[in-house]
């Protein structure tokens, strides 16, 4: 459905949630935004304990206390208004038969070059942890965000290629593990509100709205070499050889 509309359509409703947002932290303190925070954070102490039966209880009852602070936020109601207001307008342009009809160019392929779909080596996952495969993989550079659970990365399982690497992570809860072959160039460049940072041998305890860069001493003049962007909420960062 939401294919039919402008990249502008979505532009605007996006400026007007983020209006509505600041509005209410404004003028409204902010509760229901603290509210859904709080419970997202007990949330995922529940299912970090889902084994557990105490566990089991703490998620579902702070998922559904979630839900409805989510719902109770004035930018979260009027997107839901507008994904209604969209579904409808498409839902009437269908029953008048309207089309969207997309030009076409003769031999558009070979203008354009050939393209090869490549499945990336995760996709985004919200609420799960993810790892590499204990056993030998293909090497894809990896783009993902997230918003609990631990991302864990080894690169002692896979090839690399004569050129850089990039690993980019973009998290919200959780922890980020990143292990180098010891033979491999490292840069590394870490943003976290709320943390701690391990990297190669450097500690950092407390990380309060900080931003970290470390790289290796051949890195410049390495062939193959992994170049590791990472942003975080509230979490901690491992990178350390193996």
């Amino acid at each position: 459905m939401f294919k039919r509309f402008k990249t502008d359509t979505f532009n605007w409703i996006l400026i007007i949630g983020v209006i509505l947002l600041i509005f209410e932290i404004i003028f409204f303190y902010g509760g229901n935004i603290i509210n859904a925070v709080f419970c997202a954070i007990i949330m995922f102490v529940g299912w970090k304990n889902f084994h557990q039966l105490w566990g089991k209880i703490v998620f579902w009852i702070f998922l559904i206390s979630f839900i409805f602070a989510v719902l109770n936020i004035f930018a979260v109601r009027f997107l839901v208004a507008a994904a209604l207001v969209l579904y409808v307008i498409d839902y009437s342009k269908q029953k008048k038969g309207e089309d969207v009809v997309a030009p076409t160019l003769p031999n558009s392929e070979g203008i354009q070059g050939t393209v090869t779909r490549i499945e990336p080596l995760f996709d985004h996952k919200l609420f799960e942890d993810q790892k590499t495969k204990d056993t030998a993989y293909g090497w894809r550079d990896v783009n993902i965000h997230g918003a609990f659970g631990n991302r864990i990365i080894d690169l002692s399982n896979t090839v690399l290629p004569n050129d850089t690497a990039v690993i980019s992570i973009r998290h919200f809860l959780g922890k980020i593990e990143v292990y180098v072959p010891y033979d491999v160039e490292v840069s590394i460049h870490h943003s976290s509100v709320f943390g701690r940072a391990h990297i190669l041998g450097k500690h950092h305890q407390k990380l309060m709205n900080k931003s970290l860069l470390y790289q290796t001493e051949h890195y410049d003049a390495a062939e193959t070499r992994v170049k590791i962007i990472t942003s975080i909420f509230s979490g901690d960062i491992e990178v350390k050889r193996i």
